[in-house]
Order: structure tokens, then C-alpha cells, then sequence
């Protein structure tokens, strides 16, 4: 029988529906196409983008040319702007601003045909230096309330381009997804004095049916309630609010834990498409938040959104996550 699961964070409720379960081959494989032609974040093609913010290079090389290992430019085609005030402004009974922000990409790899899995551990520990320090520089600006910080793998997710890259959104309001599981957790933790997300990795960490793995500083579960099947979540073990307060052993074991979710998503979905999102707490909270806990989600891109969940926010969910969590954790990597 179907059945009906709260997720405790957010209350929001999903179906996961047993009764026509999908196992891994089930889901119809999205072959990409490989686009092909010029690529302006290959190493060499420096002078295409916007010139840099950021930078992981050799020492003897410029900035804005080859030698890079990383490099974060400002997007060319950008969905906010960086220059101007907000002018909030009343229109009738509407409400408006200046679309005032930030956003940036962040080229991984100065390699056009590298998978997270593939690349080296260090740069996938480079990555999330480079997400810190951006993050560090951007909450620097007033303006700036929320910073999104996720990645698009394959067109049917909406990368634009193949080379690996994420991207960071500063923008000058929490959005309403991360104003409703902060508002969760802070219910949660005024009814039990303890933090909502902490609880579900000590429940995790007991039943095992949901988890993937773990090392020393993460855990990486299978949500209780997740909208899309093999939705799968990486948390730090100890409790921490704010994903740039990590320290460098963690962001080691943060890579580690990336890559081999990545690498067992590849091998039980055959390379699928997928965004990856952190959760973070807004900026200027009081630097630890005892009742919020930073973690990403990663969703691969398997099913549609249809007219059943526009209308009514719930998601059908074909794969208990308890079956994910097992194809994923068994798969030999």
C-alpha cells in the first residue's frame, strides 16, 4: 500500500508509492548528448569569461590566464545584479525591489570532460575552499541575506554547458524554501531542546536501513520523507549551522563523502543527471544557530514534476528511500 510520509523538518508530507516501487533499471537512462565546440571555462580560453574573483593557481602564473586549478568568475549572463540599491518599493498592495545580488560560477576543473568522480580528491576538497571563501567575501555585503550554492550535472538538470562548474547565488532575501525548514527545526528544537537534524543522524545511525555511508565528520543518508527517488542527503556529524566554519581535516572527508555518493549514483543510475544543493543558514544569525544544521542534498533527476504535485506540494516518490539507500550502500565502488 502507498503510504504517506511527513518529513520532520520541513512538515511537508510525500507519497511514496510502494505499491509500483522502482528499482534502479526501471528509470528510463537520459543519454547526454555531447555538445561539442568552443568551451570559454577550458584551460586557455581565460579571456572569454568575466575576469576572476577567485583563483586556485600556480604561483608563477597571471590571473585571467592558464595554470589554474580553480577559478570563480562572475556569470555572463546573470540572474541578479551587483551594482545598485534595493529601493524596496510598494506598488498598490504589491511589494518590489531592485534585483540586486550576486552570481558567480565556479569552474571546477580546467578539464572539459571531467565527473566529479573522476577527478582527483583534492580538487573536490578545492571545490568547497572555493565555495567558503566566496561565501566568506560575498556575506561581507549588507545587502546580501542568503547565499545559494549548488550545481546542475547534465542538461536534463540545466547545465548550460558540460564543463563542470557550480554556481553561487547572493541574493538580498531567505528564500521561502530556507525560511520553512529553518522555521521546522526551530519548532522542533523549542518542543525537544534538541536540534531536529542531529536527531535524525543518531536514528539513521541506529536503524541502518537508510544509510549509505559514513566517515569520520558525515554521515550520508537516504531521507525518512524524500521528494525524488534516490534523494540523498550529506550531514556533518557534529553539529554546525554554518558550512563555511568548516575546518580543513573536514572538508577532506566532505570530499570524500561527495564523490563516492557521486560515484554510487553513477554506477546504480548509470551517470544521471542531477542537482546537488547546500543547505545553509542564512547570513548574519548569530554565528551558530543550536537549532539549524548545514548539510547538501543531492537530487538526481529521474522523474517529472507534474500537475499533481503543482497543485497539491506533494511528491510522488516511486523508490522507498530504505530500497535506495540499499542499491546505493551495496553498490561496489
Amino acid at each position: 500500500m502507498p503510504e504517506l510520509r511527513k518529513d520532520p523538518i520541513s512538515g511537508r508530507w510525500v507519497i511514496i508509492s510502494t505499491n509500483r516501487g522502482k528499482r534502479p533499471s526501471d528509470f528510463g537512462r537520459t543519454i547526454e548528448e555531447r555538445r561539442g565546440g568552443f568551451c570559454p571555462f577550458c584551460g586557455g580560453n581565460e579571456a572569454t569569461t568575466p575576469p576572476e574573483v577567485l583563483a586556485y593557481r600556480n604561483p608563477n602564473s597571471l590571473p585571467n590566464t592558464a595554470g589554474w586549478s580553480l577559478r570563480v568568475v562572475p556569470n555572463k549572463f546573470p540572474a541578479l545584479q551587483i551594482e545598485g540599491g534595493l529601493h524596496k518599493v510598494g506598488e498598490g498592495m504589491f511589494d518590489k525591489m531592485n534585483g540586486v545580488g550576486a552570481h558567480e560560477v565556479l569552474i571546477e576543473t580546467p578539464k572539459h570532460d571531467m565527473t566529479i568522480p573522476q577527478m582527483e580528491l583534492k580538487d573536490v576538497e578545492n571545490m568547497f575552499w572555493g565555495f567558503r571563501d566566496r561565501i566568506l567575501d560575498l556575506k561581507k555585503d549588507e545587502r546580501f541575506k542568503y547565499i545559494m550554492v549548488f550545481k546542475n550535472h547534465g542538461s536534463a538538470a540545466g547545465a548550460s554547458l558540460e564543463h563542470p562548474h557550480s554556481q553561487l547565488i547572493a541574493l538580498p532575501i531567505v528564500p521561502l524554501v530556507v525560511q520553512t525548514e529553518m522555521e521546522g527545526a526551530s519548532t522542533y528544537y523549542n518542543y525537544k531542546d534538541r536540534c531536529v537534524f542531529c536527531d535524525i543522524i543518531h536514528q539513521e545511525q541506529t536503524m541502518q536501513a537508510r544509510l549509505v555511508s559514513e566517515n569520520d565528520d558525515f554521515i550520508v543518508i537516504c531521507p525518512y520523507a524524500p521528494r525524488f527517488p534516490f534523494e540523498t542527503w550529506v550531514l556533518p556529524k557534529h553539529h554546525s549551522s554554518v558550512f563555511e566554519d568548516c575546518r580543513k581535516g573536514e572538508y577532506t572527508n566532505l570530499a570524500r563523502a561527495l564523490q563516492q555518493t557521486i560515484t554510487r549514483m553513477d554506477k546504480v543510475l548509470q551517470d544521471p543527471p542531477y542537482n546537488f544543493i547546500i543547505h545553509n543558514a542564512p547570513l548574519h544569525e548569530e554565528h551558530e544557530v543550536p537549532y539549524y544544521h548545514w548539510h547538501i542534498e543531492i537530487m538526481p533527476k529521474l522523474t517529472k514534476v507534474a500537475g499533481f504535485e503543482w497543485g497539491t506540494g506533494f511528491y510522488i516518490n516511486p523508490t522507498p528511500p530504505e530500497d535506495a539507500a540499499t542499491f546505493l550502500r551495496e553498490i561496489d565502488i
